[in-house]
């Protein structure tokens, strides 16, 4: 007699009712990974020079967080309008921003993603005046109402320049550090490239490139 002859109904009741809760749970374990939520990652491209190095390294990274299930978006600050901050302080008093131009529509896009690239070569010791404007303008995020929608959001920077010595990238460094620790942004990862000048050159360095798409992997976690 085989072990199924040998039980009793009610044995085999339980015993079918014990399989039938294993699917079940086996089943929403399925469902739960299949529904969980997509990070969202924002790529901000502040060089000018489309599908130069920087445009390179933003593109391997977010390539690496997409394979990895992450939502991705790359916005070119040269395609936009973003003008000058003049401190006129509107949004902290609930309003939108005065200047009516393209940043308006970001601060959406950015408190709505998990992390945030930032991609800028290096112009005489600091970012490209893309860049600077762009992040002169998260004085909107620097009101208590605002200040919530950019809290603990995860940021990278990603920066290649022309000279060889590392130390000709450390003031952009520091004005990031300083500008994201002042609105609570924890800076995981800072992917710098000295000695890259034509436009695509950093596509030899593969080091760099596979570096750069493992970083993306890893965001998207």
């Amino acid at each position: 007699m085989n072990s199924i002859q040998g039980m009793g109904i009610s044995t085999i009741y339980l015993f079918k009712k014990k399989i039938l809760k294993s699917v079940d749970f086996i089943m929403e374990d399925i469902e739960m990974k299949e529904t969980k939520v997509k990070k969202k990652i924002l790529g901000i491209m502040g060089s000018p020079r489309k599908n130069g190095n920087t445009h390179v390294m933003l593109s391997k990274i977010l390539e690496g967080a997409k394979e990895s299930g992450a939502e991705t978006e790359i916005i070119f600050l040269g395609d936009l309008r973003i003008q000058e901050c003049d401190g006129c302080y509107a949004c902290w008093n609930g309003n939108n921003c005065s200047k009516q131009d393209d940043m308006n529509d970001l601060y959406e896009k950015i408190s709505e993603s998990d992390v945030l690239i930032f991609g800028t070569p290096v112009y005489w010791y600091g970012p490209t005046a893309l860049m600077k404007a762009f992040l002169a303008r998260f004085v909107y995020f620097n009101c208590t109402e605002n200040r919530k929608k950019i809290k603990n959001k995860r940021a990278v920077l990603a920066v290649p320049f022309e000279e060889n010595n590392l130390e000709t990238a450390n003031p952009l460094i520091q004005m990031f550090e300083k500008s994201f620790k002042y609105l609570n942004i924890p800076l995981i990862e800072k992917i710098i490239v000295p000695g890259v000048t034509e436009r695509g050159e950093i596509l030899k360095k593969e080091k760099i490139m596979m570096y750069c798409q493992e970083i993306g992997h890893e965001l998207a976690k």
